[in-house]
């Protein structure tokens, strides 16, 4: 059996999706579908680029707020309530648009992963607390030993690999070599980048959310929130901590912020560039004067 088409919204932070995917929401009767690992955590709103209450008012969300700052939330959970939720919608008479930046996430949605096996709660949690000290490239010295064939992954699937090795004694790699399911969705791409203007973006989006009080989002999680969620990984949080409690100046934490973020989206392009496969992709240029001109003939084609 075929598997259903789904609309895909990508591209790196700070490209403009948001913008274009609420215009399309607003024309076609859609619901979003929030494929950012940022945007799951409570209280974590205005360094994640949330959308605000009035455009959630305007347009359904879903993928958003959906769980506590110190819960780890996997790709595979998260691909598995999409799927649920893309249901709901089209049972109730709506359009779905999957909208993100989150690579990982879209490619389990597209096609399930394997979760790998369950791991006893305190020596994990015990060994997270360490790995969570560690820098990218430590983790990914540890997984060339552990299990090599997972090295060149991000920080979250480096963590996984490694627990999976030392806590239960086989890599996540050998797990994975019997091939993953079929695809459940066919998806249509729309990737969403700026180009050389993308740098200006961030530093006007990073000067955005400074002005429209993240430190006062910090400081108010700081109060509630373990030092060591996992909500706290999300771009620029690190360094508004560090502007909290004085140990850096507002410019040098602006100025590392929005190093920081240009590095993220250096990553999700390499990462929409090369990992979309064989699928249909349309890639626009939301400065191009034709840009919903490119959009609204990807939305029928895509039907």
């Amino acid at each position: 059996m075929a598997a259903d088409r789904i609309r895909v919204i990508c591209g790196p932070t700070g490209a403009g999706k948001s913008q274009i995917a609420l215009a399309l929401a607003l024309e076609h009767t859609a619901t979003i579908i929030n494929a950012d690992s940022r945007q799951i955590y409570r209280g974590f709103d205005i360094g994640t680029a949330k959308p605000d209450w009035t455009e959630r008012r305007m347009v359904p969300h879903e993928g958003i707020d959906i769980a506590d700052p110190s819960e780890r939330y996997s790709a595979s959970r998260w691909s598995n309530a999409a799927a649920d939720w893309i249901a709901v919608c089209r049972a109730g008479g709506r359009i779905p648009l999957v909208v993100g930046g989150t690579g990982f996430y879209v490619s389990a949605l597209v096609t399930p992963l394997f979760d790998g096996p369950v791991l006893d709660a305190a020596p994990r949690s015990e060994l997270e607390t360490f790995l969570a000290t560690l820098a990218v490239e430590e983790l990914r010295r540890w997984c060339i030993v552990l299990d090599p064939s997972r090295a060149h992954l991000g920080r979250a699937q480096l963590t996984r690999a490694i627990e999976t090795a030392l806590l239960a004694g086989r890599r996540i790699s050998e797990m994975h070599a019997g091939g993953r399911p079929s695809p459940r969705f066919a998806p249509r791409y729309l990737v969403v980048d700026p180009g050389p203007a993308l740098a200006s973006r961030i530093e006007q989006r990073v000067d955005r959310m400074l002005d429209s009080g993240w430190t006062d989002e910090v400081r108010v999680l700081l109060a509630t929130v373990a030092p060591n969620a996992p909500a706290w990984k999300a771009s620029g949080y690190g360094m508004v901590r560090q502007l909290v409690a004085g140990e850096t100046s507002l410019s040098s934490a602006r100025d590392r912020i929005i190093i920081e973020t240009r590095q993220y989206a250096k990553r999700q392009r390499t990462w929409f560039r090369h990992q979309l496969g064989t699928a249909q992709v349309t890639r626009v240029n939301p400065d191009d004067p034709e840009c919903m001109a490119v959009v609204e003939r990807w939305w029928k084609e895509s039907s």
